[in-house]
């Protein structure tokens, strides 16, 4: 998956995709599945995030606000990639509003970055 074309990126999250069937524009890519959906993953690894309380949080707010542009997306795979951390200093709770904000606007960064990119609208639906 990760083979894939990188569609987008922020200081913290990387978005990657690969297409699902042989009919995608892109040819050269493998396809993964061949069902006519938008495919959404996460990987926050522990390099990044050492908690499994902070991994739990990133990811929750990865699904939260990539499903406000699933829609906007393109049928193909997804995975959006932590990156690198936050910094443990600012943010000390993993549940704390501080670094849940931090991770829902950049997450909104990369996506309308993404479907920019694609040719896609760049405003969500609504929340």
């Amino acid at each position: 998956m990760l083979a894939g074309s990188t569609l987008a990126r922020t200081p913290h999250f990387a978005l990657h995709s690969v297409a699902l069937n042989a009919d995608q524009v892109d040819l050269t890519e493998k396809p993964l599945f061949n069902m006519p959906v938008v495919w959404l993953g996460a990987m926050v690894p522990k390099r990044w995030a050492k908690r499994a309380v902070t991994r739990n949080a990133l990811k929750r707010q990865i699904y939260a606000v990539s499903a406000l542009y699933q829609a906007q997306l393109p049928v193909a795979a997804y995975v959006v990639r932590l990156r690198s951390g936050f910094d443990r200093v600012q943010f000390v709770s993993a549940t704390s509003d501080a670094l849940k904000l931090a991770a829902r606007t950049e997450m909104h960064q990369l996506l309308e970055r993404a479907t920019r990119a694609l040719g896609g609208v760049q405003t969500p639906v609504a929340a």
